[in-house]
């Protein structure tokens, strides 16, 4: 199949550490510990719109104002500490936004070693993607006893057809382990190949061009179908096409 092998040669064309430095990706990158990783990425991952190189420096930002240890300031920050985080802005992400993320954390820090069992503990056996597990962890994101209105927008969930780019996205940080060095594959209770393609500007385009995609929408139903395409060509890893659909989408608009 041509179109296989054609994507297959741009994964492996981006698919590279040198991908990193100019990707989001970079922020979790910078620490060793899986806890950091999970929360470096999760907030790397939320703030995924707009320029690339804004979205790591806001991100590099708020790391700094976490002493670069992002999982020992969500465990153990005291009151004082969260002044730090006060006057923090990303486009629509503000400062409310990013105490409730960090209430949430610690919540969830608490009892769980891992940020994985926040997804993954809403997913039933012989579920084909990874659509409960995303619509759980809205749930769940939002279960505390006071959730500020506005954030509700910065956390998707297939239930309000949302295509989910941004978690999709951090979904494959954390799952896939193809051993070239950039996705880390440190979550081992999702499959690869229940993973679903983050469906972001330049992925639409490129997979509209290719023919992978007939929706002129980006919704959940739209991510569905090109994933589902994907799995045609790679049944065990098919979000590895998000190098390749991003990639050569990337070198014609920069935006996420």
């Amino acid at each position: 199949m041509k179109l296989k092998a054609f994507l297959n040669n741009r994964v492996r064309e981006f698919n590279q550490p040198s991908f990193i430095t100019q990707d989001p990706i970079s922020i979790p990158h910078k620490f060793a510990k899986k806890e950091d990783r999970e929360i470096a990425g999760l907030f790397a991952a939320i703030f995924a719109w707009g320029l690339r190189t804004t979205i790591i420096n806001k991100a590099n930002e708020l790391m700094e104002r976490m002493d670069h240890a992002p999982h020992q300031f969500v465990l153990q920050h005291q009151p004082q500490d969260l002044k730090k985080l006060l006057g923090f802005k990303h486009r629509t992400f503000n400062d409310t936004d990013l105490l409730y993320f960090i209430e949430f954390l610690h919540y969830h820090y608490v009892s769980h070693k891992s940020l994985e069992t926040a997804f993954t503990k809403w997913m039933q056996p012989g579920d084909e993607h990874v659509g409960n597990a995303l619509s759980g962890f809205h749930r769940y994101f939002f279960s505390l006893p006071y959730v500020p209105g506005r954030t509700k927008k910065h956390i998707a969930t297939p239930d309000h057809n949302s295509s989910c780019k941004r978690l999709n996205m951090y979904l494959r940080w954390m799952v896939r382990n193809d051993q070239q060095g950039v996705d880390f594959g440190i979550w081992k209770k999702i499959k690869p190949s229940q993973l679903i393609c983050p469906l972001d500007v330049h992925v639409q385009r490129t997979a509209r061009q290719l023919g992978l995609l007939e929706s002129p929408k980006s919704d959940w139903n739209a991510a569905l179908e090109l994933t589902s395409r994907l799995r045609e060509l790679d049944a065990q890893d098919p979000v590895k096409y998000d190098f390749a659909l991003f990639g050569m989408g990337v070198i014609t608009k920069e935006l996420l």
